[in-house]
């Protein structure tokens, strides 16, 4: 309980370090153009983020550029005053990503929620650029999952059962300075499920947007469409979900409220109880620090 409590600490304290030092070439997603530029210049801070809430964005790490994350989300907030309305609980995720090179990174990381490994790769497709030339960024996402939760009345769970995956296509579009949109395929593949009612492949569609309110902040909107018939061994639903980007010098922090208490895509997506019409909502926040591990970080 006392490194969970110093690892929170540190996250927090993180704004202050990056508005002093952090050399904000080390992240493309830090920029932001289309200034009125029309040449064949990608377009960059589609997202400022790499998670728009839940679902990974289009942006990534520039080459050589390290991202330490804490993804953070407290207990559910009809749970009442006794439990200071979800603040006395809380599961948490944290990870790297790397950046290989402009278009490619690589990620790992650990959840809390069901004591979950993950590893994840991203590659970018197709760049959007300034003068429509190309008109989207389009990335290509996958990610293997790993949970280590014990189960005395299942000691037969080993690796192969308790392995998940997923593949994602990610389509993203900057309108301008202002707004961007992406539309996100997912495919999701389960080793083992609770039932034989339940799908082991699953599909899904996620939508997500950011709208740029002042210069320092803008509102993300998610949403994660689950099809019925999918999963039946649970009363499951699609994730909603809404929050800020709020940037302090060469930082963003990312603060929200959703129906998902799980922060990786196989949680998030197919498991997802609870529903905004009861209070079932999660507040949370991401917060990342970026790191250069070479001579320079190159924009991606």
């Amino acid at each position: 309980m006392r490194t969970y409590k110093l690892i929170l600490l540190s996250a927090l304290l993180l704004p202050l370090s990056a508005a002093l030092s952090q050399d904000t070439s080390l992240l493309k997603l830090l920029d932001d153009s289309m200034a009125g530029n029309k040449t064949h210049v990608p377009v960059t801070g589609t997202f400022k983020g790499t998670h728009i809430i839940n679902i990974q964005s289009v942006e990534a790490p520039a080459k050589r550029a390290l991202m330490f994350w804490i993804m953070h989300r407290f207990g559910q907030l009809n749970d009442g005053a006794y439990q200071l309305f979800g603040l006395d609980n809380a599961t948490m995720r944290f990870g790297f990503d790397y950046g290989l090179t402009d278009r490619l990174s690589i990620g790992v990381g650990r959840s809390t929620f069901e004591k979950t490994f993950d590893g994840t790769i991203k590659y970018k497709v197709l760049r959007q650029t300034e003068d429509d030339h190309i008109p989207i960024t389009a990335d290509l996402f996958g990610g293997i999952y790993y949970k280590t939760l014990k189960y005395d009345d299942k000691p037969y769970l080993n690796t192969t059962y308790r392995t998940s995956y997923a593949a994602e296509l990610l389509l993203a579009k900057k309108f301008d300075r202002n707004l961007s949109i992406q539309l996100t395929p997912i495919f999701l593949h389960y080793n083992l499920v609770q039932t034989t009612g339940d799908k082991n492949n699953i599909f899904a569609m996620g939508f997500g947007g950011r709208v740029k309110l002042t210069r320092r902040l803008s509102l993300n909107a998610e949403y994660d469409y689950l099809p019925t018939g999918q999963v039946n061994s649970i009363n499951v639903h699609s994730s909603l979900s809404l929050g800020f980007d709020i940037e302090t010098g060469g930082h963003v922090f990312q603060l929200h409220v959703t129906n998902s208490q799980g922060m990786i895509d196989p949680v998030f997506i197919s498991q997802t109880t609870g529903t905004w019409g009861k209070g079932n909502i999660f507040f949370g926040f991401n917060v990342s620090r970026a790191f250069n591990t070479g001579k320079k970080a190159k924009k991606s």
